[in-house]
This record gives structure tokens, sequence and C-alpha cells, in this order.
């Protein structure tokens, strides 16, 4: 940008007329309820950078929820990424990216031109709730901006500081006031800025899906059967989301956060000033065994399995689905100990239902896993919620070309580089083939297709049918995109009958 456009620019968003401008303001400034934003044009798409959407989460709002971001005057430079939420460094972080607890930003892409309200798709990055950042490349919003879609991305307190519980923190805290579980308030506060302030970029405040991967996509199934989150979407992404999981009650949270606390240096009976005294360095490094989603029975009363096994989830359409080498997850583990989990008789029956897939105990360990966690769970969501909302499940197995090699199955996450068609900006960049691009094209349009549309209508291939737990239908992405029906069905029947136990039924 030229420093006259420059000065154009911070002219409009200052207010201030001038004699040889445009009347209407430049594609790059917008106004948002706290004042006006001045973003950058990239090609065909414009991107808002570094937007804060709540109130910096440090001093005394250390582990409270979020609260309304000041207002500035004048213009706000929205041209670069926000800081990161404080975590482990080195997990895929961008280079050169600067931690700070004041960390609550969001981005937004929207297209260049457009006509009409856009529909808006709210991303939020996996990590296990420890790490990750909106940040990294592959998470660039120009590539469905420049389909039509508004796209935001969003950065949430992680780790120590995001889901932290402590008896100080829930004496000192007002009668319903949410506890614990602050990443998920931050997600809650981002959708309702999203709400209020959309219609500022083109975007449709009635047209939300929401959307993340791992972390994220457990988020997302919080998020559709908690009340706060109610009306804040129309539509939800879910990749690779367990399901199943149960979580701490706050009382066995809080006895965590006690141990935590005295691992970064809290004293014995510290109270709430003492706590939030703490340095982030300490609580970052003090977090060693990971930290996560409790139910505090205010802003969460159940886990996400008995919402959806009751009927209470939205009532919105859901893309939901995993990937065929989500056995990645366990690393250096073992698989063989995925089998001390069953009984002789049920270890006989899955044996049985793998067949030669799993010749042997260590297969069979990874076959478990990657099932158990997020293959099963999937079918089983997209069946419940089949009674409310169409659901569409899918089960992504294409491997790059480049891998082939040294992968027979496709490792957890990857799966955003085609939806995001983003081999070419991925943490270790890999070249696209032909067959990868093609295959980039057609699974990045079915998630353009279902933003718009809430049907994800593959460009070029089959046409995705809605979940019915008759007809048991997936979408298998492999070499080909092909409609699969009782797909495993008799390992995930299996799975069903051994975790869903317990769970009420619709």
């Amino acid at each position: 940008m030229t420093p006259r456009t420059t000065l154009l620019v911070w002219l409009f968003a200052l207010g201030v007329g001038v004699a040889a401008a445009r009347a209407d303001p430049p594609a790059d400034v917008v106004r948002v309820q706290s004042g006006a934003l001045h973003g950058m044009v990239v090609d065909d798409a414009v991107a808002f950078e570094g937007i804060p959407y709540a109130a910096p989460p440090v001093g005394a709002l250390r582990w409270r929820p979020p609260q309304p971001p000041a207002n500035w005057s004048g213009g706000r430079e929205a041209t670069a990424f926000g800081p990161v939420c404080p975590q482990t460094a080195g997990f895929a972080l961008p280079a050169g990216a600067v931690q700070s607890e004041d960390c609550l930003t969001l981005n937004v892409w929207r297209p260049l031109k457009s006509v009409g309200a856009a529909p808006v798709m709210v991303w939020l990055h996996g990590g296990g709730d420890d790490a990750g950042t909106a940040s990294q490349p592959q998470f660039d919003g120009a590539v469905f901006a420049r389909d039509g879609i508004v796209f935001v991305s969003v950065e949430y307190r992680l780790g120590a500081l995001g889901w932290f519980a402590h008896p100080a923190l829930s004496r000192e805290a007002a009668p319903g006031q949410p506890l614990a579980n602050y990443g998920l308030m931050d997600q809650i506060a981002a959708l309702q800025w999203v709400k209020r302030n959309i219609s500022a970029f083109g975007g449709d405040p009635t047209r939300v899906t929401v959307a993340g991967e791992s972390a994220g996509g457990e988020a997302v199934l919080f998020l559709m059967t908690t009340p706060a989150a109610k009306g804040l979407f129309s539509q939800a992404i879910v990749e690779s989301g367990t399901g199943w999981g149960q979580y701490e009650k706050l009382s066995d949270a809080e006895k965590a956060g006690e141990g935590l606390a005295k691992r970064a240096g809290a004293a014995d009976g510290a109270d709430a000033a003492a706590l939030r005294a703490l340095p982030v360095s300490a609580l970052v490094a003090a977090n060693s065994g990971g930290i996560g989603v409790a139910v505090d029975g205010r802003l969460l009363v159940e886990a996400p399995a008995d919402g959806f096994a009751t009927g209470r989830s939205a009532r919105v359409p859901l893309l939901i689905g995993s990937n065929s080498g989500e056995d990645s997850l366990l690393g250096d583990v073992d698989p063989k100990t995925m089998l001390s989990d069953f009984t002789p008789d049920q270890l006989a029956a899955f044996r049985k239902a793998y067949g030669d897939e799993a010749p042997d105990d260590a297969t069979l360990g990874r076959d478990l896993f990657r099932d158990q966690v997020m293959g099963a769970p999937a079918r089983w969501i997209a069946a419940r919620h089949a009674a409310r909302a169409p659901s569409y499940l899918y089960q992504f197995a294409y491997i790059p070309q480049i891998l082939r090699r040294r992968w027979t199955r496709l490792n957890h996450g990857v799966e955003m580089l085609f939806a995001f068609a983003a081999l070419s900006r991925a943490p270790r960049p890999l070249p696209a083939f032909d067959a990868d691009t093609a295959e980039m094209t057609l699974v990045h349009g079915c998630w353009v297709a279902f933003v718009k549309t809430g049907v994800p209508a593959c460009p070029g291939g089959p046409a995705w049918p809605a979940y019915t737990p008759d007809g048991d239908q997936l979408m298998l992405f492999g070499d080909t995109a092909e409609v699969r029906t009782h797909f495993r069905k008799v390992a995930y029947d299996l799975l069903d009958s051994i975790e869903a136990t317990g769970l009420a039924e619709h």
C-alpha cells in the first residue's frame, strides 16, 4: 500500500472528508462496535487480523469470564495477528509467534467484492486444549473468502489459563458465575462478537457455521449442547472431535488445580489474589500433565454425549467425521495396551469384526483406538442428531502422494489441509501433485457448499446423503469420493454397546 493510499484509508477511518475520495469507504476499512478497523487487501480477499473480541484476561481478569473489549477512537490497525495464547513453545507455532496472556483476538477474512449478506464460518483450532493457534498459516481464511464466505478464526485461552479450577476461585465467584472452562467461555464470547459485528464485514449473523478440529471439534460438540451458546450459530462442522468423553466434576478439577498451583509455586491455602499473581511461565510449566474441560454445573451441566443422547443438541445441520489414521495420536505408546480395555470375549468379537484388517494385536490396538475415540462416536452422534437436523458423516482416508511410501493411513488432522486447500501452507509444506490438487478442490468444495447451503454438495463428487440410522451412510474420501453404507458396522456396533452403555436414549 502506498503512503497516499494509507493516508486516505486512515482519513476515512477517522471520519475526515477528502474531496478526491469516493463516497463509499475503502474495502479495507470497517467499523465494529468498538471502533474502526483498518485491514489489508490480499488479491481478491480482505483480511482483518488481531481484532480484540474481549478485554485482556490479565491481572484481576485472569480466570474470570471474558469481559467486553474496550472502545478505541480513530482507527485501529488490523494487519497483523495478535499474540498466541500461552503454551509450551514449539507446538507447530508460526515462526516469530509471540505469546501473551493478552491474547483474546480473532481474525476475519471477507470477499473483496460481495453481493448481499454472505454466510459465515467460525473456526476453532485444535491442540488438546493446551496448544495451537488460529494464526497457523494453513488456517488462512482467504481461501474461503474467495468463495464468498466471511471466515473468522479465534484465539482462546489454553492450558492452565484456560481450564483451571481451584477452591479459592470457586469461593470468590458470584452465585451462578461459570467456573473452570474459560476457554469455552472465550469461544462463546467470540460467537457473540460475531453475532453483533459480522454484518460490518458483509456477513450474515443468521448464517453462521461453527467449525473445529480435534479439541476445536470437541468444543463444537460442547457448543451444540450448552444452553449459553444457543442461537449463536446455525450449522456445525466437527472434524475428529471425539464424542464419548466423560469429564471431571468441578470438585475433582479443583483438586487437580490445587496440585497445579503448588507446582507453579503457590503456597498452601493461597487465595485468589495470590493465584493471579503467579507468573504465566510457571503456570505453563506446571501444566505438564495436561488440563481440560470440567463439568462445573453452571456453564456446563453435562458431557456432550449426554446432550446428544437425550435430544438436547442444537437443532442445526451437522457435518461430522474422522480420519483413517487417528491412531497416530498414540505416538510412542504401545498400541497393544489398548486391548486391556476389553474382556477376552469382546476382543474375540473385535478380531472377527476387523478380520484381515487387523492381522495382529498391534494393528487391532490401533484400529480400536481409532474407532473407539473418533470413528464410532462420530457415527453415534450423527445417528442421534439425525432425529433433530440433517447430519452428514464422513471418513477421510486420502493420503498425499508424497507420503504414500511412508503412510498407509491418514494421520490425525491432515484432512484440514484439504478442507483449507493448504498442502503448501502446512507446518511442513507438502508438494501438491495433480491428484492432491484435485482432492483439495473436491474436499474444500464440499465444505464451502455446506457452509453456504447446509448440504455438502461436493463438486464432481457423488451426492452426499444425510445420515440415517437405517441407511447408515458415510462419505469415504479415498482416491475417489464414494458413499458407503454400513461402514465398519460390526465393529462400530460393538463399540456402541460397550462405550455408550448408560447414556440415555432419546
